[in-house]
């Protein structure tokens, strides 16, 4: 079977529903986004106040806006059809929220613990453990795909390319195709 680039896409993002649907019913909620962000500010420290906190609950709510708003449903709930086909629709139409530069800056913030600009090795890892709750193999060696000029970090400038590839990239090998582990 030959896999199209619209599989590709589609494999990315289902991978992401599978992660996010915390409690395993084939939907998401609203709450299940909140939990994402809750993860990030619980496992890097942050008080509710400090900004990146509040930058990442800011970015979080309004994806999940976006997301109903594609969708176009009448419920609060999103199938993994649902999903999938918002996220393209959302992604594509940045005319009232970017997701990749917004969120991407949002989380570069968050996960950039010592906040050099950079985000180490050990700092990725901590992202797909700790908030992501991936555990794969082929997760970490991500990391070198992600880190293209090969200096053992990850610019800004390569996280937020690398989301750009995650979103549109229909080649399975490109880096930000890899965000997560190979599709």
């Amino acid at each position: 079977m030959t896999t199209t680039p619209q599989d590709v896409i589609n494999a990315k993002l289902e991978r992401s529903f599978d992660t996010m649907d915390a409690n395993g019913d084939g939907q998401l909620e609203w709450t299940e986004y909140k939990q994402l962000a809750d993860r990030y500010i619980d496992a890097y420290k942050l008080g509710r106040d400090d900004r990146r906190a509040r930058a990442l609950q800011v970015f979080v709510e309004m994806y999940w806006l976006e997301l109903m708003r594609h969708a176009n449903v009448e419920t609060d709930r999103l199938t993994k059809e649902q999903f999938v086909s918002a996220s393209r629709l959302m992604v594509e139409d940045n005319s009232r929220f970017n997701v990749v530069e917004g969120g991407g800056h949002a989380i570069f913030d968050v996960v950039d613990v010592d906040e050099d600009n950079e985000i180490s090795k050990d700092e990725f890892a901590r992202a797909l453990k700790d908030v992501w709750r991936i555990d794969a193999p082929d997760a970490m060696e991500s990391f070198a795909a992600l880190d293209t000029d090969g200096d053992g970090v990850i610019s800004r400038m390569e996280f937020i390319r690398a989301l750009r590839e995650y979103y549109f990239s229909d080649d399975p090998e490109a880096p930000g195709s890899l965000f997560f582990g190979r599709v």
